[in-house]
Parts: structure tokens; C-alpha cells; sequence
């Protein structure tokens, strides 16, 4: 019993202090490859995918693990234990500009991820929206607001099949629960947030529970985009002038409030 303790002990620190596999020192700053999660540096793995990436003809979308050999989508670091940040392998080597869509409004609302709401929830009344069956009114905004939310959670251009995706579970939800069900409305809103959360946790993991949270608050203002923003900012105490448009936002004003974040990629070059 002692020896195998002993042996299982040793196991243990020997697997904690394993070198990075590239440069063969300890490892700084923890990176994974999706899906085998062998473990590089951070920095090591990055610049291996991109001297890979580099060598082909046009942006591949995987590259091969230098342990395993299985095609790896992308890398993952910066875990915290409730959320992570993410290098898709094919944008390794794009440039900047191919980030162009991510403007300006998609960095407000990433920001609102890091923020606590206080009582909106009160502000735009959910629990009336809930009673006057609201939910059964489709919002003409919200496929907008989710294509941009979406964008700005997973930082990438093209989510369409996931809103397309959200949408047609909402409508199947609501087309089982007429404005004349008496059933309760508190089991309601727990099936529709159970239901959209199945639907965006495959696509935005630990982020999944506070963006149904945010959809309600969206769906029960009633307002379009631009509206909900601007009392969206108000109640936070975010003073930057119109967030939504290029060329108007005045950075430094009220920058202390709440810390600025920027676009997670590397390769963004945009530190506004």
C-alpha cells in the first residue's frame, strides 16, 4: 500500500510538472488543442499553428496535434474555471481586417457579459411581459439582436444557422402554449429558458445561462436595438456616447466605470 501511494504520488508531480512539449521548459500560461486537450505554452502552440497554417495554399480549418496527430480545431486557453478563451485554427493567420464586422456595438455588448445587470429585470417589467403573454408576439428585432449577440460572444461573422436554430425552438415553444393556456407562468418561463439553453450551450458553453437571461431582457423591453442600447447604458452608468456607431464614441469619457474589454483575439489590432 505505501509503495503504490508512493508511486501514485510520484505519478502525480511528475504529470504537474510536465515540460511543454515544444519548447520543453515548464509551461507558461496553460493552452489546450480542441478536442485531444493535449497541453502546450500558450505562446508555443500559437505560433506552431501558425507556422503550420502558413504552409498551406489557403487557410486550413484544422491543423494536426504535434503528440497525437488528430485534427485540432482550435486552441484553448485562458480558463478560469467558468469560462475560456478560444483561437479558432482557421483564422490563425488572417488579418486583421477580416475581423471588420466586429465593431464597436459588438464590444458594448461583450462587455455587458463581464457586468452584473442589477434589476432590469424591473426596469422593463419581465413579470407583466410574462402575464400579458407577450412571449406568443413575435419580435420583429430579435433575430437582428441575437445575429449581433451571438457575434459578439464567439466572435465570429457567419452565426447564422445558430440563430436560425434558437429561433425555431422559441416558436415551437410558443405554438404549445397559447395566450389562452392557464398553465402556470412560472413553469413557462423555466421551460423557455431550459430550452433555449439547450439549444446555445453547444455554441456558447459557460457564457449560455447569462445570454438567456439577456434574450429575456431584450424580449421583454418591447424596444428595438438602438432603444434597448441606450437604456441598457443608462441603468449601467455607461455614459459613452452612441456605442453603436463608428466614429462617435468618445472612449475616455467615464472609462473608469467599468473596464474596457477588447476583442479576445490576438490578432485584432483594433484596441479601441
Amino acid at each position: 500500500m505505501g509503495e503504490e501511494g508512493t508511486e501514485r504520488g510520484a505519478s502525480s508531480s511528475e504529470v504537474m510538472s510536465s515540460p511543454c512539449p515544444i519548447c520543453l521548459n515548464p509551461i507558461t500560461q496553460d493552452a489546450f488543442l480542441d478536442p485531444c486537450f493535449h497541453k502546450f505554452c500558450y505562446n508555443c502552440i500559437l505560433q506552431w499553428a501558425k507556422v503550420v497554417a502558413s504552409k498551406h495554399s489557403c487557410q486550413p480549418s484544422s491543423i494536426k496535434c504535434p503528440l497525437c496527430k488528430m485534427d485540432s480545431f482550435s486552441i484553448i486557453y485562458g480558463h478560469d474555471g467558468i469560462s475560456f478563451q478560444q483561437h479558432h485554427i482557421n483564422h490563425i493567420n488572417q488579418e486583421p481586417s477580416t475581423r471588420a464586422f466586429f465593431s464597436r456595438a459588438h464590444k458594448f455588448r461583450l462587455r455587458c457579459y463581464y457586468t452584473e445587470p442589477g434589476n432590469l429585470s424591473e426596469t422593463f417589467n419581465l413579470s407583466r411581459y410574462w402575464k400579458s403573454h407577450k412571449y406568443c408576439q413575435p419580435s420583429r428585432w430579435l433575430q437582428s439582436w441575437l445575429k449581433r449577440e451571438i457575434q459578439s460572444l464567439v466572435q465570429e461573422e457567419d452565426v447564422d444557422v445558430i440563430v436560425h436554430h434558437i429561433l425555431g425552438v422559441i416558436d415551437a415553444l410558443c405554438k404549445r402554449y397559447e395566450p389562452r393556456h392557464q398553465g402556470s407562468l412560472e413553469k413557462l418561463r423555466r421551460e423557455f429558458k431550459n430550452v433555449v439553453s439547450a439549444a446555445a450551450r453547444p455554441f456558447l458553453t459557460a457564457r449560455t445561462d447569462r445570454f438567456v437571461d439577456e434574450m429575456e431582457l431584450f424580449m421583454g423591453s418591447g424596444l428595438n436595438i438602438d432603444a434597448y442600447d441606450d437604456v441598457y447604458m443608462q441603468h449601467m452608468g455607461w455614459k459613452t456616447p452612441e456605442v453603436t456607431n463608428e466614429g462617435n464614441e468618445n472612449p475616455n469619457r467615464n472609462a473608469s466605470l467599468v473596464p474596457y474589454l477588447y476583442i479576445f483575439d490576438e490578432d485584432s489590432d483594433d484596441p479601441d
